[in-house]
C-alpha cells in the first residue's frame, strides 16, 4: 500500500510526491514549520496584483527600521478605522433576507349615522401593497501567494493582508450603505427573472405617501433637499425634523432622531441660541466643552445627552435632535434619521444577505489544493441595500444651489 508522506517524514506534502533522492535545486520544504495558518489572507491593491513571489520579501526599510513593527502599526490603524465606521452601518441599517417586501397601505373606513330601520354599511380592509426590493451582489478580493513567499515571510505580513482585506471589505459595505442613503436616484434590479424597484427616500417619483394624522402628500413630495445657502442655520434643521415627524417618525411612536454633520456644519450648530431668533438652544452633552446661555436666561426642562451613541460621539442636542459628529459624513451635507437602535427595523436602510445562512458575513474560501487552503484562496461577500422607510430619513445638502445632488464615497 502506498504510504502517505504525512507518515513516512511528518510533511505536509501530498501523497504520490515524495521522492526519497534529493535533487540539488529540488530539496523539499518543511511547510509545518513555517507557521501558516489557513484562515488568514490578503488582498491584491492596486499595482500588487497576482502572486506574492520569492523576490517581493522585505525584512527592513532602507534605513534599517525593522518592517514587523511597521505591520503591527498598520493592523491597529485598520482596527480603529473600522471601528469607526461599523456603528454608522449599525445605526442606519437593518437586517434584510427577503429580496423582495411587500408593504400594505391600509385605507381608512368611516362611520355613518345609524338609521331606525336600516343596516349598516359592510366593509373590509381595502388593502394595496407597495412592492420594493434589495439589490444583491457578490464581491470578491483574492490573494496570491507562492510557497517560497510563505516560506520566508512572517506571520504579521501574511496577517496584514488580510487585515488589509478585512478593510477593503468594510469599506465597501460602508459605501453602499451610505450611497443608499444619500443617493436620491432610484435603481432596479433583477430579482428570479422580474426587474423590481430599489427606491431611494421620498424622491418626487410620483409615489404618494400614506396620509399620517391630518398631514396629506403628493407626488412631488422629497427628503432629498437643498438649503439654499452656504452656510447652515437653524431653520435647516427645523425643516428636516418636520419631514420626518410628518410622516409619523416621531418621539411618541418610538423613534429618536440623530442629526448626523461634518464637523464643518457641527461648528454652526454649536452656536443656535432661542436669544438669536433660533427655535432652541443647542445643549452640548455630557463631556463636551462648557457653553453658556446668555446672562440672565435660565435653561428649563434640557437634559445633557450622553456622549456616545453606539460608539459614534454625541456632540449635544438641538430640540428633539441627538448630534452626532463625523467626518466620515461629507461635508455640506446633513442627514437627519429616524431611528429605533442599532440594526433596528425603523432604520431606514435594508442591508440584505444571502437567505442561506452560511453565505453571511466576509467568507475566506480556500485555494483549491485543500493540502495548501491558503494558497489561492480569496474573500467573499454577498450583500446588497435598499430603503424600506421612505419617509424615515431626510438628507440635505447645504449649498446656495437649488438641486440637490449626492455626494461621492469613493
Amino acid at each position: 500500500m502506498k504510504t502517505s508522506v504525512l507518515s513516512k517524514s511528518n510533511m505536509f506534502l501530498p501523497a504520490g510526491v515524495y521522492n526519497p533522492r534529493t535533487i540539488k535545486g529540488m530539496e523539499k520544504v518543511d511547510l509545518s514549520s513555517l507557521g501558516i495558518f489557513s484562515d488568514i489572507s490578503g488582498s491584491d491593491t492596486d499595482r500588487r496584483q497576482g502572486y506574492n513571489a520569492a523576490g517581493d520579501l522585505v525584512y527592513q526599510t532602507s534605513d534599517g527600521f525593522d518592517l514587523n513593527v511597521l505591520w503591527d502599526e498598520f493592523q491597529a490603524a485598520v482596527a480603529a478605522m473600522n471601528a469607526e465606521r461599523q456603528p454608522i452601518i449599525d445605526l442606519l441599517t437593518f437586517p434584510v433576507n427577503d429580496p423582495i417586501e411587500r408593504v400594505p397601505q391600509i385605507s381608512s373606513v368611516e362611520f355613518e349615522e345609524a338609521s331606525e330601520y336600516g343596516e349598516p354599511r359592510g366593509y373590509r380592509p381595502a388593502a394595496s401593497y407597495f412592492t420594493l426590493g434589495y439589490g444583491f451582489k457578490f464581491y470578491d478580493l483574492a490573494n496570491r501567494f507562492t510557497w517560497k513567499f510563505l516560506a520566508d515571510a512572517p506571520a504579521s505580513q501574511i496577517e496584514a493582508t488580510a487585515a488589509m482585506a478585512m478593510e477593503a471589505d468594510n469599506r465597501l459595505v460602508f459605501r453602499e450603505v451610505m450611497s443608499a442613503l444619500y443617493n436620491s436616484t432610484n435603481r432596479t434590479a433583477d430579482i428570479m427573472g422580474q426587474a423590481v424597484n430599489i427606491y431611494a427616500l421620498y424622491n418626487a417619483d410620483g409615489t404618494v405617501p400614506p396620509q399620517y394624522k391630518s398631514n396629506t402628500f403628493d407626488g412631488t413630495h422629497t427628503h432629498y433637499l437643498t438649503s439654499g445657502a452656504a452656510t447652515v442655520v437653524s431653520e435647516d434643521l427645523d425643516d428636516m425634523y418636520e419631514h420626518v415627524r410628518h410622516h409619523g417618525y416621531s418621539m411618541e411612536n418610538g423613534v429618536q432622531h440623530v442629526l448626523v454633520v461634518n464637523t464643518a456644519e457641527a461648528k454652526v450648530i454649536r452656536t443656535f441660541r432661542v436669544a438669536s431668533g433660533d427655535q432652541y438652544d443647542f445643549i452640548p452633552a455630557a463631556g463636551q466643552p462648557g457653553q453658556f446661555l446668555d446672562t440672565g436666561s435660565v435653561l428649563f426642562g434640557a437634559i445633557q445627552p450622553g456622549n456616545n451613541l453606539g460608539g459614534l460621539t454625541v456632540i449635544g442636542k438641538y430640540g428633539p435632535m441627538i448630534i452626532i459628529e463625523d467626518d466620515l459624513f461629507p461635508a455640506s451635507y446633513m442627514s437627519l434619521i429616524g431611528t429605533g437602535g442599532l440594526a433596528n427595523l425603523n432604520n431606514p436602510v435594508g442591508f440584505r444577505e444571502h437567505s442561506n445562512a452560511s453565505l453571511r458575513g466576509l467568507k475566506l474560501i480556500k485555494g483549491r489544493d485543500d493540502s495548501y487552503p491558503l494558497i489561492d484562496s480569496y474573500y467573499a461577500r454577498g450583500f446588497g441595500t435598499g430603503i424600506r422607510h421612505r419617509g424615515g430619513a431626510v438628507v440635505m445638502r447645504v449649498s446656495a444651489s437649488a438641486t440637490y445632488t449626492a455626494p461621492s464615497f469613493s
